[in-house]
């Protein structure tokens, strides 16, 4: 698979360009702030039909207009695919495969794998354990459609679940009844991807593993384990248990919506004890390993997006990544750089057809 044309118009600072790209590598060069990273989110949009960084839409539409759009040109299996995403300022967002409106979003993930390795990864060290959920999920569903609509299912439970609390608050009431019909969805989904969760993190681990002493050269020695309330107790036993609590807070407080990776490094927790290039470093495996996973489960080569990779680290951790990704076994490639000479000396080392764009 393989992106062949880009359109864009009025998507956040480019008022309109189109591209055609290599089916290998291809580069975007120029100053910060020129719309290197907006280019390869357009290319992520086509993929998730929405941005990467940021997720109100509206705010993806260049100041003073009423629209966006971005149009991809795919080669899919020798068999030809056109992706359109567009909104309008006080619509709905439409999403379009060879003419047709998908009806659900959810339906077009994973037909087009991809996986980023931006600098906006850093939240998933620093930020709170929704971020690396979020990363967890991501993975499985662009290959597991159950998974995706457990998932939907079970968010959805717990809105109710957690709107009844705050009714019985609000009237000084309580329905065990009512409320056990609540419990018995929440744990038949949460069950589920509870078991999905751990059946993946026991295949992903060993690759990210292996990726990571690949980059660090067998320096360090990391680790990447799943913590779950359900690990220990039964899902129907953690909602007894929490009942009392969860009227006076109103709001559902165990469950798989609580679960989180705790990412280390030695025997250390790698926020706090990880420099700069070992958090990146660590990062860019985590997303390696996801690329791999992916391509194993969907049997398609997902695009690989690279925003301002060779930030914060040293050579030989950049030397390491970009022999990783000389490898056969990936696909397409993009990257961002503020360096030309540096980006075409390392894109010239791959030996792969490559092109550069200076924005």
């Amino acid at each position: 698979m393989y992106l062949q044309k880009l359109s864009l118009v009025n998507f956040k600072n480019i008022e309109a360009q189109t591209f055609s790209f290599e089916k290998k590598i291809n580069c975007f060069v120029g100053n910060n702030g020129v719309g290197k990273t907006n280019v390869l989110d357009a290319i992520y949009y086509l993929s998730f039909a929405k941005s990467y960084f940021n997720p109100i839409a509206g705010q993806n539409i260049r100041h003073h207009q009423d629209f966006f759009m971005v149009e991809g040109d795919y080669l899919v299996h020798e068999r030809q695919e056109k992706i359109i995403c567009s909104l309008k300022r006080g619509q709905k967002k439409v999403l379009k495969r060879n003419g047709k409106v998908y009806d659900r979003f959810s339906d077009h993930i994973g037909q087009f794998p991809l996986v980023i390795i931006s600098p906006a990864d850093r939240d998933l060290i620093i930020e709170g354990s929704e971020t690396r959920r979020k990363f967890i999920d991501g993975v499985i569903s662009q290959q597991d459609k159950k998974y995706l609509s457990s998932l939907i299912a079970y968010n959805k439970v717990l809105n109710q679940r957690n709107a009844l609390l705050k009714f019985f608050a609000a009237n000084r009431t309580f329905d065990e009844l009512n409320l056990k019909v609540y419990n018995e969805q929440l744990v038949q989904y949460g069950e589920e991807i509870h078991l999905k969760r751990k059946e993946f993190l026991e295949k992903f681990t060993p690759i990210f593993n292996k990726k990571y002493q690949v980059i660090s050269n067998d320096k360090e020695a990391v680790s990447l384990s799943y913590k779950s309330q359900l690990n220990t107790v039964e899902f129907s036993e953690l909602l007894d248990n929490q009942l009392e609590k969860d009227r006076v807070l109103q709001y559902t407080s165990a469950g798989i919506h609580k679960d989180d990776l705790v990412f280390g490094i030695g025997e250390y927790p790698i926020k706090k004890f990880g420099s700069q290039g070992q958090q990146k470093s660590y990062l860019i495996a985590l997303k390696l390993a996801q690329f791999e996973f992916i391509k194993k489960q969907s049997e398609i080569t997902p695009i690989l997006l690279l925003d301002d990779i060779f930030d914060k680290l040293d050579e030989h951790r950049v030397a390491q990544i970009v022999n990783l990704v000389n490898d056969d076994e990936f696909g397409q490639i993009f990257i961002t750089d503020t360096h030309f000479e540096r980006t075409e000396n390392v894109v010239k080392l791959s030996n792969k057809p490559y092109q550069i764009f200076n924005l």
